[in-house]
């Protein structure tokens, strides 16, 4: 890695080159020169140092040097305009990979015939090192940073040559879970299938897995076992909505989603058998339970345990979709932190 006679990271420079004018109050950096151009030997406009500091704090969020073009594509084609992260370019030494979700298209291109994935509002932007610090390449009106810090916080503040500002997250995007339109619709609306319904029993203030493992005891020791009940089974950011199909047992039963607790497969994984109709060997299906408050004004949970029907719909689907959507767990959450890296920016 070439040496650049300062940190990139912090843009610390000589006590004489940081002397600012104490009369700017009206700018977060002040300029050098008086053109609104500049080259890349130019001198460094100058972020103050308390701005420079939040943007490094936050670098942690933003700077994945190691993801791939295709990953950030796929990081930031459903996030909000301004949404950004920077990478480690492939191609050019030294230099970094701005990678930006804009919203409007670059002039001349086009969205796809079919609809557009959102890709060409992911626009890329090469951040190219300099004798001074770093700039964005081939932009004549971009300033040279004495950071990438620097240059990331200034582009917050306005976008000079970049199509929109830049958002500096307070998250990790790679533990940010955007849905697309699509997505949206489903979360808002639900998705449902027929389950069989096969028991209810009072867990007290017990919940999780345990109180599943004590439900699912329960029902296989009763003798004779109950006859299951076909219910739809609806899953919604409202909360869970049963519907009796054959209007035997109940008609609706609703279960708002600040009730439910907990939603799982049986962790013993337990199996219900279900007679074949055609002499075949029974189907053999996972049984999953969800854990929620016996009311809304209840201190006490009652697990309600189901077993797999449809075979389109498995106990697996269900239960990841419930936690997504009722209990907000996020397919990402289990995404590896990245391990520091030692280039500086």
């Amino acid at each position: 890695m070439a040496h650049f006679g300062k940190d990139l990271f912090t843009g610390q420079r000589s006590q004489e080159q940081l002397i600012q004018n104490q009369n700017e109050t009206m700018s977060c950096y002040t300029s050098r020169r008086n053109s609104t151009t500049s080259n890349a030997n130019s001198e460094p406009q100058e972020v103050a140092p308390q701005f420079v500091k939040f943007a490094r704090d936050s670098s942690k969020y933003w700077y994945k040097p190691a993801i791939s073009r295709e990953e950030a594509i796929g990081l930031l084609r459903n996030a909000a305009p301004g949404t950004f992260v920077v990478r480690d370019s492939t191609t050019f030494a030294n230099a970094y990979g701005l990678v930006v979700k804009v919203a409007h298209p670059p002039p001349g291109v086009q969205p796809k015939v079919g609809g557009s994935n959102g890709d060409e509002l992911v626009r890329h932007f090469l951040v190219e090192p300099t004798i001074r610090g770093v700039r964005l390449k081939g932009c004549s009106n971009e300033p040279v940073f004495t950071s990438l810090s620097a240059l990331v916080y200034q582009h917050s503040i306005t976008p000079l040559a970049l199509p929109c500002r830049l958002i500096i997250p307070d998250t990790d995007l790679q533990q940010t879970d955007f849905q697309s339109p699509a997505q949206q619709q489903l979360l808002t609306q639900g998705a449902a299938c027929n389950v069989l319904y096969l028991f209810t029993c009072d867990t007290e203030s017990l919940t999780g897995p345990q109180a599943i493992r004590k439900a699912v005891g329960l029902l296989l020791s009763l003798r004779p076992l109950p006859k299951p009940t076909q219910v739809h089974y609806k899953v919604s950011i409202q909360g869970i909505t049963l519907t009796d199909n054959t209007r035997q047992l109940f008609f609706r039963r609703h279960y708002p989603s600040n009730n439910v607790s907990f939603c799982g497969l049986d962790p013993d994984e337990h199996r219900w058998s279900i007679p074949s109709t055609t002499g075949d060997i029974p189907a053999s299906k996972r049984i999953f339970a969800f854990v929620a408050k016996r009311s809304p004004t209840s201190a006490d949970n009652q697990c309600h345990v189901f077993c797999e029907l449809e075979a389109t719909q498995p106990a697996t689907a269900i239960v990841s979709f419930a936690n997504k959507v009722v209990l907000g767990g996020g397919g990402s959450a289990s995404s590896q932190l990245q391990q520091p890296v030692a280039r500086a920016i």
